[in-house]
């Protein structure tokens, strides 16, 4: 099915696949230092190549996407960057498709996988998880025609595929509709983030459900066409990087981050991205509620 695109200046296109590039925030890198004795800890096959393998689903804007020049940048980015600071390496990100990032780390091409994935009981039974950002589900409907998340049944709602609106959130909500005799929600699944969003702005769907910077973000760029619903975002969960089950690694991200969030560039980065809301004052290893 082909995707509808927003290109820079508001106009459509159809096309195969939908358009990965933003011109985004102008946002300066924050300086990190190496720290010897986190870094000693790192697995001797990622000290000897210098770098951490990561595996990035784009676009999910504000957290990674590409800049017209086909970097990939954004909140997340920024974070991995200064984490593989702390350990005197350097990151390398290679794209992938969601759903294949947790299955490439366990063959062991990723070292991370970094795609804004919300730490979970069952994903924790295939991979360590190091924690870095608290999240919450915020939808966004069409200005001007409301759609309230709590009855939103008969609805059509687009959201990311695989991400915890998809498979845990919207189908819990929707049997609920069903429960009670009414209509079930219209889940419309979308491979990027991005294509749900342009679904929303051109009113394929009623309403979006992804996570509160996501929506934040994607109202900012949609030039007053989509605007939060008037439920508040909900679902407090924790976003982590995904290593290979039993890897060390995961300890040593976890201090790195820890290191970030005690000497203040944490924040900084957060707050350059407009993310300070979600950010942490501890990171752990395996922090999923449920």
């Amino acid at each position: 099915m082909q995707a509808v695109c927003v290109l820079a200046g508001g106009a459509l296109v159809l096309t195969g696949c939908s358009n990965t590039e933003d011109s985004g925030p102008a946002v300066e890198k924050v300086k990190v230092e190496k720290n010897d004795s986190i870094a000693a800890q790192l697995p001797d096959k990622i000290k000897q190549s210098g770098k951490l393998v990561v595996g990035v689903n784009i676009p999910y804007q504000p957290n990674e996407y590409k800049d017209p020049s086909g970097k990939i940048v954004g909140y997340d980015v920024d974070l991995m960057d200064a984490v593989a600071a702390t350990l005197g390496v350097k990151a390398e990100y290679l794209e992938s498709a969601f759903e294949k990032i947790i299955p490439t780390i366990q063959a062991g091409t990723y070292d991370v996988g970094m795609s804004s994935i919300t730490d979970t009981k069952e994903r924790e039974q295939q991979v360590d998880f190091t924690t870095y950002f608290n999240v919450r589900t915020q939808w966004a409907q069409q200005k001007g025609k409301p759609v309230d998340p709590d009855n939103a049944c008969g609805k059509r709602v687009a959201v990311q595929a695989t991400t915890i609106q998809d498979t845990d959130d919207l189908p819990a909500r929707s049997k609920k509709c069903q429960d009670e005799g009414k209509p079930a929600i219209d889940i419309k699944s979308f491979e990027e983030q991005s294509a749900a969003t342009n679904a929303l702005m051109l009113g394929q769907v009623d309403a979006m459900a992804a996570d509160l910077p996501v929506t934040v973000y994607a109202i900012q760029k949609s030039e007053g066409k989509i605007e939060k619903t008037s439920a508040a975002a909900y679902g407090a969960a924790l976003y982590g990087w995904a290593v290979a089950k039993g890897s060390p690694l995961a300890a040593v991200l976890q201090q790195a981050v820890q290191s970030l969030v005690d000497n203040g560039k944490y924040l900084e980065i957060a707050k350059n991205w407009g993310v300070e809301e979600g950010a942490i004052t501890k990171s752990v290893i395996n922090g999923a509620a449920s």
